[in-house]
């Protein structure tokens, strides 16, 4: 019987230890909430997974009315059919930031398209890309159009490939990071670093000169300070636990 009674109290005591562990985890894990570590570290918490607090249409006086909504803890651009800003248009992050560590997770519908922009100045009727860089969002291997490697997923769009090429196929949640320190610029998708480049150096305005973005003069002489903002591409796309932290 006492033999019976020792192995109850250590079946209670495993049961007890393995629930505490549980809820430990859940806790830390939880979408859309800071960790311990993490406000230590100085992060902030950029989306409450239940309102658009801190967030406003680019060009705009408020968060747009159509094309975005709040979905099931994550913040939801939604398919227009129609491309670049084809609904409610780009959102950015009121506050400005200069040197930050910034990350979310997204995932994205089949063949959709969509962009993380940082440094954004808002330029009076042209799109923020026109003065600002991206980190591309992308389900290349079933867009329909041919794709150049620095126009992939995690790549600074159009001038610096990211490599290695890791992302995840559309419907799964990918892990992106942009670190801006000085002008040094790193993407990190899921875990690796894909691409970095020092912006304001000659060799920044030769890679600005030979591509696309010459004809955009706020593009090559871009602000050392300036909202981040998510594109609307016209794609269904989902991001969750957007936190930055200022360096």
């Amino acid at each position: 019987m006492k033999r019976q009674l020792n192995y109850l109290t250590m079946f209670v005591l495993a049961a007890i230890i393995c629930f505490v562990y549980v809820s430990c985890g859940q806790q830390e894990t939880s979408p859309n909430t800071l960790t311990k570590k993490e406000i230590k570290e100085g992060w902030q918490l950029l989306f409450d997974g239940t309102t658009t607090n801190g967030w406003r249409g680019y060009n705009q006086k408020s968060f747009p009315e159509q094309g975005w909504t709040v979905e099931n803890g994550t913040l939801r651009c939604l398919a227009s059919g129609r491309g670049e800003a084809g609904s409610g248009g780009d959102i950015i992050i009121e506050k400005k930031f200069k040197n930050f560590e910034f990350k979310l997770e997204w995932k994205i519908a089949k063949a959709g398209n969509s962009g993380i922009m940082y440094l954004v100045t808002e330029l009076p009727g042209q799109p923020a890309w026109h003065g600002a860089p991206e980190m591309q969002i992308l389900d290349g291997k079933n867009f329909p159009a041919e794709l150049k490697p620095n126009q992939l997923s995690g790549s600074l769009y159009d001038l610096v490939a990211a490599d290695p090429q890791n992302v995840k196929p559309f419907g799964e949640w990918n892990q992106i990071k942009i670190v801006v320190k000085d002008g040094k610029v790193e993407h990190w998708q899921n875990g690796e670093m894909v691409a970095s480049y020092q912006l304001w150096t000659s060799g920044w305005e030769d890679m600005v000169k030979n591509s696309k973005f010459n004809d955009y003069p706020e593009f090559l002489n871009m602000a050392s300070e300036g909202h981040i903002c998510i594109q609307d591409h016209g794609s269904d796309v989902w991001f969750k636990n957007i936190k930055i932290r200022e360096l």
